[in-house]
Parts: C-alpha cells; sequence; structure tokens
C-alpha cells in the first residue's frame, strides 16, 4: 500500500514548518528567485538529484532566474509525508 494522505492537523502542522510554501489545491509550491540562469540551473540540478534518491520528484518549472516547485504525490492523489520531506529537502538546498 502506498503512503497515506495527511490529514487535515497533520498537514496544518506540516505547513508551520514550511513557511516558504503555499498550498495549491492538493499540492504545495515554492517560488525561488536565483541570483543568475545558470545558478538557476544548478539549483534544479542539486533538487533533481536528490529528487532522485527519494524517488520523489517536484514538478518544476523554470523561467529565466525564477524556479518554480511542486508537490504533490499523485499515486495518493493528494499531500503526503513524502511531500512535506522534499519540501524540507529543497528548502535546505535552496537556503
Amino acid at each position: 500500500m502506498g503512503t497515506p494522505l495527511l490529514s487535515a492537523p497533520e498537514l496544518t502542522i506540516a505547513m508551520a514548518t514550511l513557511p516558504e510554501w503555499s498550498r495549491d489545491g492538493d499540492a504545495i509550491t515554492r517560488t525561488v528567485q536565483a541570483p543568475s540562469f545558470l545558478a538557476g540551473i544548478e539549483t534544479v540540478r542539486k533538487v533533481a538529484a536528490a529528487a532522485e534518491a527519494a524517488d520523489h520528484h517536484p514538478d518544476i518549472d523554470i523561467r529565466w532566474r525564477t524556479l518554480r516547485f511542486t508537490l504533490s504525490t499523485h499515486s495518493a492523489g493528494g499531500l503526503t509525508t513524502l511531500d512535506t520531506a522534499m519540501a524540507h529537502t529543497i528548502d535546505d538546498l535552496v537556503g
């Protein structure tokens, strides 16, 4: 069986530890401004390596220096601990 969805109280607690993230329906998102295009690409590379290691992959939108990360556990139909854990990893990588 897959990872269970977070309950409303669990999600509230988790989001309190992720102040840079916002909820967008069944997903959470964070936007980051990189100092340059190449710095943004390097950030994406680091996030991609961490996502591969965790086997949990964010959607990533790159617009010049603006990076938008979106997390949702599609197989569960919403937000799980996999998403909040990856959000913390992304926070650590982007500083």
